[in-house]
């Protein structure tokens, strides 16, 4: 089984911002484009490492993970087997990244 880790302040920006790219490099729109969407689709799971920042931002969450599903052909089921996430301080943001993809499922049904 292959495994992709990513850890957002590492791998992709120490401050990640905004949705799109009018927001700045560090948006939810290029890290799903150039991140986490191409490790879905060679990986057989995906985590994803949200510490080492605390103030992500609804779009930047919504457009990363929801867009999996409304922008990147992932399906809900495809999303919810492959990937997990965590951020050990602040547990509202994994709150609200199970909230963007239940929402990116409705919307998409």
């Amino acid at each position: 089984m292959k495994t992709s880790n990513i850890k957002i302040v590492r791998d992709f920006h120490p401050k990640p911002y905004g949705r799109y790219p009018e927001d700045g490099e560090g948006c939810g729109q290029f890290f799903r484009e150039k991140i986490l969407a191409p490790a879905m689709r060679t990986n057989d799971k995906v985590f994803v490492d949200l510490n080492g920042y605390n103030r992500y931002g609804r779009s930047f969450l919504d457009e990363a993970f929801g867009g999996l599903i409304r922008e990147s052909g992932f399906t809900g089921n495809e999303v919810k087997t492959k990937l997990t996430y965590r951020h050990d301080l602040v547990k509202s943001i994994e709150t609200l990244i199970a909230e963007r993809i239940d929402a990116a499922i409705k919307d998409c049904e």
